[in-house]
């Protein structure tokens, strides 16, 4: 959804412009509370969301293709050429970055975090489109201002903070004492859908853990994976899918799993 397509919605409701804005992350946890009641008895929100939320999952539906090695250096060489991008006025820089530039289904911000992006896509290849969506979030997230929604290393804050955003009740342990302490969560967008996103920490490496309700079809990949150097487990347990990625070591990152699938 366009800002002026946003703007046309908003003549009928003052509220609109913050829909975007809480899908890209820059509601704090009361400005997002605020909203969500609002949104609960307004049609226009309420429409506004749904429009945006249909929008990422045809994004996210687009298949990720293979890239002859030819091309992608090319492009590569391109990024490394080119020159920086002007700034951009304080005021216009808000303006975009609600609209569009900060969204999750669109990229992770200028400069450096773009090149990241579309390199980070184009080397991937066509297959397990989920997985590789998988990381794609987590490096988004680990962009300024993108990782928590809710900044918190209590279980019992972090919890009630997804009632009334989500469809679902995410399960949620802090794993202080085995040296993965919590650090809060957000809410992301993978496999069509909203889902839970709990963040971790090891030593100085953050743990994306992804979590959202199993359907009755096979898991998309069942096998744990290294993709462009973040380690990544998947598991199926009380009825949530959980992938977990981060750069951390292999062994520590099933150590983690491994914490989580005995924990009741």
């Amino acid at each position: 959804m366009s800002e002026p397509r946003l703007r046309e919605m908003g003549t009928g409701c003052d509220k609109v412009l913050l829909v975007q804005a809480e899908l890209d992350g820059e509601l704090d946890a009361a400005q997002a509370a605020a909203l969500a009641a609002h949104r609960a008895g307004c049609a226009i929100c309420q429409a506004a969301q749904a429009e945006l939320l249909g929008a990422r999952a045809l994004l996210r539906a687009v298949p990720y293709e293979t890239t002859p090695d030819d091309v992608r250096a090319r492009v590569m060489a391109r990024l490394r050429q080119a020159e920086p991008v002007p700034a951009i006025p304080a005021r216009q820089e808000r303006r975009w970055n609600s609209a569009w530039l900060r969204g999750p289904s669109l990229g992770f911000g200028l400069g450096a975090a773009c090149a990241a992006a579309l390199a980070f896509l184009l080397v991937m290849p066509g297959r397990d489109g989920l997985t590789n969506a998988v990381v794609a979030s987590h490096i988004r997230a680990l962009q300024p201002g993108h990782l928590e929604d809710v900044a918190s290393t209590d279980q019992h804050t972090v919890k009630p903070w997804f009632d009334g955003r989500i469809d679902f009740a995410p399960p949620v342990r802090d794993f202080t004492a085995q040296g993965f302490p919590l650090r809060g969560g957000r809410l992301d967008y993978l496999d069509g859908r909203q889902v839970a996103a709990l963040v971790y920490q090891r030593d100085k490496h953050v743990i994306n853990l992804f979590v959202w309700p199993a359907s009755g079809a096979a898991p998309h990949l069942a096998a744990d994976r290294t993709i462009q150097g973040y380690n990544i487990v998947h598991w199926t347990a009380g009825g949530m899918n959980f992938w977990a990625v981060s750069d951390v070591e292999r062994n520590q990152l099933d150590e983690f799993a491994t914490l989580w699938k005995q924990a009741p």
